[in-house]
């Protein structure tokens, strides 16, 4: 049996935000505080017995997280960008310090990168009106706030779902501008169908990549054709269910995962960020899942 891989997440968590203190405080002037909605992401996936957890990305939705800090954005109906995008401060930096004042000693953390493409894909670019360009500054204000997060942080992990539905022919070197200054572990997450773009992926500059196996079923025999030198992140329960997988569902998973994989396999995962479905069916999710890989690896 290959070495016991980690349990992880991909990012976001459905934790429950009280609009009416949010505006209530607005109109008092009052600063409002994320930090108890951060303890409640990261409690709970302590207590399923996470191995590497993430910050819960409370705040929003992880594009708008970015560009709320992002010089030359504002997000009004949609994240917009009007002006050079620049790095101005840290986006995430704080929120996971506080992360590793509140968590058990051994518990590790990834830091999260809303990856360039994405984040040119989910907005309205009313400045640049050229894709490639705003994508490749987008990339070096990223690479910024990288360098820094990875002071605090296991593992970082660049989230790319657009990356199934269009991935332009310079996505290599938009993740390699993002990654280039760091020295801790990098993983590439992509959702969605990447059959077809499975060659490109095996050549991102990163050492894990991370996909939805549980959704996509189909990618085990896709990546079958061909040689895999990285590491994997395997999705191991839907992200877009609620349905709750049992533990022998989710063993079943794994063991087609270790056949297609040979020992490649050092991260179980859900599929993609939790914040769609309930609190508690995420959480139980993320215990089965814990449980499962225990049953397997021992």
């Amino acid at each position: 049996m290959e070495d016991k891989p980690n349990t992880t997440v991909i990012g976001s968590y459905p934790i429950k935000i009280d609009n009416h203190e949010f505006i209530n405080n607005y109109y008092q002037n009052k600063k409002t505080s994320w930090q108890r909605y951060i303890k409640n992401a990261v409690d709970d996936m302590v207590n399923a017995g996470i191995d590497i957890i993430s910050d819960g990305q409370t705040r929003d939705p992880f594009v708008n997280i970015y560009f709320r800090k992002i010089k030359g954005c504002r997000i009004r109906a949609r994240p917009e960008v009007v002006d050079n995008v620049e790095f101005e401060k840290p986006i995430t930096v704080d929120d996971i310090k506080y992360v590793k004042k509140i968590i058990p000693e051994k518990t590790r953390i990834v830091g999260l990168i809303a990856g360039p493409y994405t984040l040119t894909k989910s907005c309205v670019d009313m400045y640049y009106n050229d894709e490639k360009k705003l994508s490749f500054d987008l990339a070096d204000v990223l690479q910024k706030e990288a360098e820094l997060l990875q002071k605090h942080v296991d593992l970082i992990s660049v989230d790319e779902p657009f990356f199934s539905v269009s991935i332009p022919d310079y996505a290599c070197d938009l993740i390699e501008i993002v990654t280039k200054k760091l020295s801790c572990r990098k993983r590439l997450h992509v959702c969605g169908d990447v059959s077809k773009i499975i060659p490109v992926l095996l050549d991102m500059p990163v050492d894990i990549l991370s996909h939805e196996f549980k959704a996509q079923p189909g990618l085990f025999n896709n990546f079958k054709d061909y040689s895999v030198d990285k590491k994997i992140c395997l999705g191991c329960v839907r992200s877009d269910k609620k349905r709750v997988e049992d533990i022998e569902e989710i063993k079943k998973h794994i063991l087609k995962g270790i056949d297609v994989f040979d020992g490649k396999i050092n991260q179980l995962s859900p599929d993609c960020g939790l914040r769609q479905i309930p609190r508690e069916n995420a959480f139980k999710k993320l215990s089965n899942l814990v449980k499962a890989g225990e049953e397997i690896y021992g």
